[in-house]
């Protein structure tokens, strides 16, 4: 009797365990939730990541390889995926230099999930150049965008000044793409800056587009439409050596008629502070190549 009593407690336990996992695949992650990413290689372009690896919660035997995502979280249940790897390690490419981002993990296999791993917030290494930002303008809903901006040259040698460009990023409120670009003053003189305004054009006007000739595109987006763009910054020539910058150049952008704009959407605005910061949501290519800032 006390062989048969021992041999059910076993089944019974066994059967409570089972029920236990297969419980918390149901209502809750089945994976052990990954540490959080370590940087081991920074550079302008590229990071190389490590983080503890996860586990299946209970009996691993049968279960699926685990999986990383290497992820930017936006919100809640809302990321950017920037990588995935079947190793705690994963080397992510592409990325702007100068830049701040904020990378966790989650693991994912056919058989269960984890929660996402504590975020780690790295700041890329500099590549040729940066963007420094100061809001003139402490009403973000009046008549006008008013800021300064300077270029400052962090590579390995001179800066040819007519390979840089640079994109403060906005949205056009209802649509309304009428914006006057204007540089009130530059230390190295508004006459060697080209400013012009770029948008996003909708999309055509539905599959009848694919079998017969499109009208002349108006040139608007859609009424009633957030519509994203920038304003772009050129320059003439000029160089700049190692450590130098541009100095200030004093924008100031209004509409046609001088309705108000709202910049609080804008991805590059940021609040009044009275002191210069490097603004990663402002972009800066050279000779075509992302150099600093990210706005995706």
């Amino acid at each position: 009797m006390r062989l048969l009593r021992v041999t059910a407690a076993v089944v019974l336990a066994a059967l409570a365990s089972l029920l236990a996992v297969d419980a918390a695949r149901a209502d809750g992650p089945a994976i052990s939730t990954p540490g959080g990413p370590t940087v081991v290689v920074n550079q302008p372009h590229q990071l190389t990541l490590s983080w503890a690896p996860s586990t299946w919660i209970g009996d691993p035997a049968a279960e699926q390889p685990i999986n990383y995502e290497v992820q930017v979280p936006l919100g809640p249940h809302t990321y950017r995926w920037l990588g995935t790897s079947i190793d705690s390690t994963i080397t992510l490419t592409d990325l702007a230099p100068g830049t701040t981002y904020r990378i966790a993990v989650a693991a994912r296999a056919l058989g269960g999930f984890s929660d996402t791993s504590p975020v780690t917030t790295v700041r890329t290494a500099n590549g040729r150049a940066t963007v420094s930002y100061l809001n003139l303008d402490w009403s973000p809903t009046n008549n006008q965008i008013q800021h300064a901006l300077k270029v400052t040259n962090t590579g390995g040698g001179p800066l040819d000044l007519s390979t840089v460009r640079v994109r403060y990023h906005l949205r056009f409120e209802g649509a309304n793409t009428s914006l006057v670009p204007n540089c009130d003053w530059a230390a190295l003189g508004c006459e060697r800056i080209r400013q012009t305004v770029q948008f996003f054009m909708p999309p055509s006007a539905g599959p009848a587009a694919l079998t017969t000739p499109a009208p002349p595109t108006p040139g608007y987006p859609i009424p009633g439409t957030p519509v994203p763009g920038w304003v772009e910054l050129t320059f003439t020539g000029g160089t700049l050596e190692l450590g130098e910058s541009t100095g200030p150049i004093q924008l100031r952008h209004h509409r046609h008629s001088w309705s108000d704009i709202d910049e609080r959407d804008d991805p590059s605005w940021l609040a009044g502070t009275g002191q210069w910061t490097e603004n990663a949501r402002i972009t800066l290519d050279v000779d075509g190549v992302r150099e600093f800032g990210d706005v995706s």
